[in-house]
């Protein structure tokens, strides 16, 4: 009986991880269907699995950390041999999330994203500090058995690096604004026409700026700003995975902007593309919920103060204001 309680108390924790192990897997497949070869090591200019493993960490907790090694594990598995090195790959990709997500819970990260300085503090440790370990550990695993030239260390610190924080940036945001997405009553439909509208405006603009040989990517800004002001990161993260996504496709296969660029040019230009899209719409979006919910605040406020108003003088709080005597 008590091995019996014992296993299924255990259950939905295995099955967790489990799970975790799964998606890790299933979208380090799908980014690494726009890989690049930089110095003889494989990367991508965007990796899902660490926004992904960062928001079950903030979502679920420490317990989901095994789930992120598994994964790790089926992945190294599937493109190279497994080599002492893979422990170390395997150690990045595990410890920098978490390290993430400590430093993010030390600071009082809100999972709700709705305060300035959880954007920042996303951009800032979630991303930029706690991805220096996945690709330190990463790029020095590869240099230390042979596969890495030292030349190359540079180039491929920064490449795993960038693509490490732009799954943080891109991802996380979309997967924590997801748990969100409702629909309540009372939303009128020209808020959905507009919200379908935005998706469709976003993948055409996106479609013809990566395909013209102009530079026009500079055009994506306004639709990010106009989700991002209309419907905040519940619109703002996909319209950012669009673009990112499109933009992508073209850099990795030199089309359209891209088009004669060499690789590190290509990428120089992708990585500042999405993170400029990226920061611009959780950072305007996190301003604006911000906003948003001192307004309310402010209004619950007065709400609560006419009420006791006319607790302490009835009809007083619906007279006009300020007297006719004292208008000027």
């Amino acid at each position: 009986m008590v091995r019996t309680e014992e296993l299924r108390r255990l259950a939905p924790a295995a099955l967790t991880i489990l799970g975790l192990a799964g998606v890790y897997y299933a979208s380090a497949r799908i980014g690494l269907l726009e890989q690049v070869v930089i110095a003889g090591a494989v990367v991508t200019p965007l990796w899902p699995p660490t926004g992904i493993s960062l928001s079950c960490l903030l979502l679920l907790g420490l317990r989901t950390w095994p789930g992120i090694a598994l994964g790790t594990l089926l992945v190294v598995a599937t493109i190279s041999p497994l080599e002492v090195s893979v422990l170390g790959i395997m150690a990045g990709n595990t410890l920098a999330p978490v390290c993430s997500y400590l430093m993010l819970r030390r600071v009082g990260f809100r999972v709700e994203l709705d305060r300035l300085r959880d954007g920042v503090a996303l951009v800032a440790l979630g991303a930029f500090a706690g991805m220096v370990i996945s690709a330190t550990l990463g790029t020095g695993m590869l240099f230390l058995k042979g596969a890495l030239p030292a030349g190359g260390l540079w180039r491929t610190w920064v490449a795993w690096w960038v693509g490490d924080a732009m799954g943080i940036l891109v991802i996380t945001p979309l997967l924590l604004a997801c748990r969100t997405i409702r629909r309540p009553r009372g939303i009128p439909g020209y808020r959905w026409a507009e919200a379908a509208a935005l998706l469709v405006v976003t993948v055409v603009v996106s479609l013809v700026v990566t395909r013209s040989e102009l530079s026009l990517l500079f055009l994506v800004f306004p639709l990010i700003i106009w989700a991002a002001l209309r419907f905040q990161l519940a619109g703002a993260a996909p319209c950012v995975l669009v673009v990112s996504v499109l933009v992508i496709t073209a850099a990795t296969a030199r089309n359209g902007p891209f088009e004669g660029q060499s690789l590190l040019e290509a990428m120089i230009n992708l990585q500042a593309l999405n993170a400029s899209a990226a920061l611009t719409a959780l950072l305007l979006s996190a301003i604006v919920t911000e906003q948003n919910s001192v307004r309310r605040k402010i209004e619950q406020a007065c709400s609560e103060l006419a009420e006791v108003v006319d607790r302490l003088a009835p009809g007083e709080s619906r007279r006009r204001w300020p007297p006719e005597g004292d208008q000027r």
